[in-house]
């Protein structure tokens, strides 16, 4: 009995004992699970607070995009690029462009560079001269195919000549389906052009054989057509297409001219010189003004002719009443 006692308690503590420990465990995993929540909390409320701070986004984080850079399997992509931006000067951007798209195995399609007028200023600062202060603009539009698969590498150091990012458009189409319809067609016009010379060998009437060439020549044409497209597809897809759009803040250009008004006021004709030229031109006029009078002659005479009858019925009709 003293035995069944003695073992009763040992068991007892035994089971205190673990009960203990797993008490233990379960706080300390409590508290593991309490930390790895607050770890995620923590970092979002870090965001939270940059995107409050208004912290600018790096340029080549706003260029990034998997549109540049996806590989699905059995994907054909086709992509394209438009961007718009502002730089310090325009010529030296285009140029690092050009640069940075060679270095990127590309090639430049197109560069245009214009120069657009805003405002135009003059004053007048003596000695005949005038100060001429233009306004004007500069804007860039180039157009850049390089690799596919480094189109995202080319944007990324792009950003490197912008001072600040007005809009870009990334896309990257699908174009496996077009790609398989230019394959199948292909094969069609190689089919049909096989068949036609086959054709233009057996047959012996010259008739149906001048025919046969005119169908095999369609059939050849359509053929080389659907391998030029095939090409055209197969290089877009091997080099992306961006068109970029850049500009840069509007600048003054000061100039010195001379003043129109003033040259013709200093060497314009002196007062007695243009007293003589009003006298030429008045009797000019008066000679001007005879001849044209004397132009209208039947009017005259048909003037004097009404105003005679007009006073020979006054002079009658008072006759009549006298």
């Amino acid at each position: 009995m003293h035995e069944f006692r003695r073992a009763a308690w040992l068991s007892t503590c035994v089971l205190m004992m673990l009960m203990s420990g797993c008490a233990k465990q379960s706080g300390g995993a409590a508290e593991m699970v309490s930390v790895a929540a607050e770890t995620p909390q923590a970092d979002a409320a870090s965001a939270e607070d940059a995107a409050a701070a208004g912290t600018p986004v790096d340029a080549s984080t706003q260029m990034a995009s998997g549109a540049m850079a996806q590989d699905a399997p059995g994907r054909r992509f086709v992509r394209t690029a438009d961007v718009r931006f502002s730089v310090d000067d325009v010529y030296r951007s285009v140029l690092a462009i050009e640069d940075l798209a060679a270095g990127q195995g590309g090639f430049v399609v197109s560069n245009r560079i214009r120069s657009d007028t805003q405002n135009v200023r003059r004053h007048n600062i003596g000695d005949g001269q005038l100060l001429e202060l233009t306004e004007y603009t500069t804007q860039g539009e180039l157009i850049v195919r390089v690799p596919s698969d480094r189109a995202q590498a080319f944007l990324r150091e792009l950003a490197q000549q912008m001072t600040f990012l007005d809009s870009r458009d990334f896309e990257a189409r699908d174009v496996q389906f077009d790609l398989l319809r230019q394959q199948l067609a292909d094969a069609r016009s190689e089919e049909l052009q096989q068949s036609l010379a086959q054709a233009v060998r057996d047959e012996d009437r010259l008739d149906r054989k001048g025919e046969a060439f005119a169908a095999r020549a369609q059939a050849l044409a359509a053929r080389d057509d659907a391998r030029v497209a095939q090409r055209e597809v197969e290089d877009r897809i091997a080099f992306a297409t961006l068109s970029l759009s850049l500009y840069q803040p509007a600048q003054v250009r000061r100039s010195e001219r001379a003043d129109p008004d003033a040259a013709f006021a200093q060497h314009r004709p002196g007062f007695f010189a243009r007293i003589g030229q009003a006298l030429r031109g008045g009797w000019q006029g008066v000679l001007d003004l005879t001849v044209a009078l004397v132009a209208i002659w039947p009017l005259w005479v048909f003037v004097i002719a009404a105003v005679l009858s007009a006073r020979a019925w006054m002079h009658l009709r008072t006759r009549k009443q006298g």
